[in-house]
């Protein structure tokens, strides 16, 4: 008994099994038959049914910028020397220290005179000589007692004496090694016993008043520039300092396509030392551009940067832009319309050509309160 239930009970589910996928067959069936398939009325009023994705914009427009190229390069010493010894000898004497501060012509090392005031004298003796032989060839020779080639002679004599005495001089003056320029001792390799030979560096003097910072401009920026401009450096611990563009080269680097540019500084205390890294602005001239957040930026599906706007029909452009400058206040961006209406919060929810609804950020300082339907339709955006 229970046997016939159990299949009276499986008989019944099959057959309102069969009834419904007949009844599914026939619906399907008569719209083919029929010919009614959605028409592009139907979809439109679909999409219409779904709620636009809501953003925020703000209506900018271009302002005037003082235009400038941002470099990086290192400051450097324009007054240097490298003072190697012009005469052999022995330090006896050293009149200055490493780091200190030096005139031009102060004694830095007294070399050994050795026997050179010997031979001064020997070379001044020879001097006399020559000069009592030369007058007394002049002397004979206007009378004729004596060839004119003898008084050549003795003219050449005389000339060699002195040229050696003076030679002779030279060599005891160099004997004291003294600063050539105004600066700071840099290098002071030697001590008191050091022996040097001609030609052996013996100190390096830096004068550091006007210092330079040189850096590589590309050559899209250099022909920007302009000899002569103002310029601000910013050193590393944050002191700006005005300046001039006193350089640009005329021959670029090969390899790195890139300008050596010189910009020179006052530095009358010798602050700015020589090799810091510094920040380079030099000024380009006015242009017209927008000042906006970096956080609008975003990127195409080419990976090009730029930013979101709406136009008169509310639907979604993209614009690629040139990044001109950034500043605390915000990035300057290059390559834009005059006015546009950016796309300031949403930007990522919604794809070029999408329309969507807009909220004037001018008009709440409070984002929009987000409905359920704009959270689905932000979702299905992203996706």
């Amino acid at each position: 008994m229970s046997g016939k239930i159990s299949i009276g009970r499986l008989r019944g589910s099959h057959l309102l099994a069969i009834v419904m996928a007949l009844a599914s067959v026939l619906w399907i069936a008569s719209g083919v038959v029929t010919g009614k398939s959605p028409t592009k009325k139907d979809v439109a009023k679909a999409s219409a049914a779904q709620p636009l994705t809501l953003v925020r914009v703000k209506t900018v427009s271009a302002e005037m910028r003082e235009g400038a190229v941002v470099l990086y390069g290192r400051t450097d010493a324009i007054k240097d020397a490298e003072l190697a010894a012009e005469t052999a000898g022995r330090v006896v004497g050293r009149s200055a220290r490493k780091g200190a501060w030096v005139k031009k012509g102060a004694p830095l090392f007294q070399l050994a005179m050795d026997d050179r005031m010997a031979r001064l004298k020997e070379t001044e003796a020879k001097v006399d000589y020559q000069e009592i032989a030369f007058n007394a060839a002049k002397r004979l020779s206007k009378k004729q007692f004596q060839s004119k080639v003898r008084l050549a002679e003795e003219t050449a004599e005389l000339a060699s004496a002195k040229a050696e005495l003076a030679t002779m001089r030279l060599d005891i003056q160099r004997t004291t090694i003294r600063a050539p320029i105004d600066g700071f001792i840099e290098i002071l390799p030697l001590g008191i016993g050091d022996y040097v030979k001609i030609g052996d560096h013996v100190a390096t003097i830096v004068n550091l008043d006007p210092i330079r910072v040189v850096a590589q401009v590309s050559e899209r920026d250099v022909t920007r520039l302009k000899a002569g401009a103002s310029a601000r450096a910013v050193l590393p611990d944050g002191r700006t300092l005005s300046g001039e563009l006193r350089y640009i080269s005329r021959a670029g680097q090969s390899d790195t396509r890139t300008f050596r540019v010189e910009v020179w500084i006052a530095n009358p205390d010798g602050l700015v030392p020589e090799g810091l890294t510094t920040e380079l602005r030099l000024p380009t001239g006015r242009t017209r551009a927008h000042r906006v957040s970096p956080a609008i930026l975003t990127l195409d599906d080419n990976g090009v940067i730029g930013v979101k706007a709406v136009d008169a029909e509310h639907r979604v452009v993209f614009h690629p832009v040139r990044i001109l400058g950034d500043t605390p206040d915000g990035i300057w961006l290059g390559n834009l319309p005059e006015t546009l209406t950016l796309i300031t919060v949403g930007q990522e929810f919604v794809r070029v050509g999408q329309q969507v609804r807009v909220l004037d950020q001018e008009a709440t300082s409070q984002p929009p309160a987000a409905k359920p339907d704009d959270v689905n339709a932000n979702k299905a955006g992203a996706s």
